[in-house]
């Protein structure tokens, strides 16, 4: 799950990261107030969960309350690479000498962490990791020892920080990788961190990905979870604990493993060139157990997306035979049935592995006018195409 800005400065708050003061504004009047309540000299920053705020409008300077109120006005519904602006933080402007980067994220190529660090910090970091890659120092990290003062030192030296932030800098990194404990987190990143003319470190933003998979162990964390900025349809698949991600296309896909889905997505946006573009509508992996009730919720998710023109069921019987599957498919018609959710779009189903004939003769028996059998992914995806594209 990745956080706003303004929760994760909350989080860098709790752990001891230095952090300016800010306030959440939903409309140009809190806006003002907030504003009001800092003096005057404030930044309306853009809270959407993606980077290029800035060069994208979502970040300006206001000099008072009036200022504010007029700037909020101008953000606000402001759409920023497709997300729309509805917060704001308002914090007090920073007297800023020098800014900096450092980041920790989960590196899963080499099954550890790494540590980026820069001293030439800001809006243009990516920039300067593609055209001045020795000026972004990475360290890997090891997962049981962590950041220690020596492994902090290491990195500040890396960096190449000047001397007279390195202590404050370590600081800040053992504080950071404690967020990534603590919190569970896959990624903290701060850009800018920034020196004062006092010589103070700050960091003026900030950015936490929290590891879903670790939720049981921080209920706390359902408070980060704001409702308008989840697609309502991955909001139900999770209620119903489906693993599932919308897309754009009009491809219904169901799969188990999350390997086979994504191949099917790839497959399927292949095939799909030849009618026009057609696109998966979505991922949806039902795992190993797909039982009736499993495969009912991934169906009624699924058919409940107006995009969707065909569904794609790509099974691979393993630990969960195909019969099984097949049976749990044409149970699933049932209870949608009795929901008043009765399936009337096109389903393309491939059966293969464990049991793959019984289970092609179980939905043939079944006679559910909708179901097609195709042998191949490859003939399943173009056959889903081609219904997609007529519909």
């Amino acid at each position: 799950m990745d956080l706003f800005e303004y929760q994760a400065k909350e989080l860098f708050a709790k752990h001891g990261v230095p952090v300016t003061p800010g306030a959440v504004a939903f409309t140009r009047a809190e806006a003002r107030s907030a504003a009001e309540k800092y003096g005057g000299l404030v930044v309306v920053k853009a809270q959407v969960k993606t980077g290029g705020r800035g060069k994208a409008g979502g970040v300006k300077l206001a000099d008072s309350a009036d200022d504010a109120e007029a700037k909020a006005g101008e953000i606000l519904g402001l759409d920023i690479k497709g997300y729309v602006v509805r917060r704001l933080l308002i914090t007090p402007a920073a007297d800023i000498e020098t800014e900096y980067y450092v980041s920790f994220l989960l590196d899963r190529a080499n099954r550890t962490y790494l540590a980026m660090a820069s001293v030439e910090g800001g809006m243009d970091i990516e920039e300067v990791a593609r055209t001045k890659p020795e000026a972004l120092a990475r360290v890997p990290i090891d997962a049981l020892t962590g950041v220690d003062e020596a492994k902090a030192r290491e990195i500040v030296a890396k960096a190449n920080f000047p001397a007279d932030v390195a202590d404050q800098v370590a600081d800040v990194l053992r504080k950071l990788w404690r967020v990534i404990v603590e919190e569970d987190a896959t990624l903290v990143e701060v850009n800018p961190l920034v020196k004062t003319p006092g010589g103070e470190i700050l960091a003026l933003d900030g950015k936490v990905t929290l590891d879903e998979n670790a939720d049981f162990r921080h209920p706390d964390n359902a408070v980060y979870l704001v409702h308008d900025e989840v697609d309502p349809l991955e909001l139900a698949a999770k209620e119903k604990d489906l693993n599932y991600v919308k897309l754009d296309g009009s491809v219904g896909i169901i799969g188990n493993g999350a390997g086979l889905v994504m191949s099917t997505l790839d497959v399927v946006a292949y095939a799909g060139e030849e009618f026009g573009g057609v696109k998966p509508a979505n991922f949806l992996d039902i795992g190993g157990g797909a039982s009736a009730e499993v495969m009912a919720n991934g169906l009624e998710i699924i058919l409940s997306d107006p995009q969707v023109k065909a569904v794609f069921v790509n099974v691979f019987g393993g630990i969960t035979s195909c019969d099984a599957v097949a049976n749990g498919i044409v149970q699933a018609f049932t209870m949608l049935a009795e929901r008043g959710d009765a399936v009337n779009l096109p389903i393309v189903c491939r059966l293969d592995g464990n049991n793959a004939a019984e289970g092609r003769q179980i939905l043939d028996g079944a006679e559910h006018g909708v179901v097609e059998l195709v042998d191949t992914m490859d003939a399943a995806a173009r056959r889903v195409a081609e219904l997609a594209a007529a519909k």
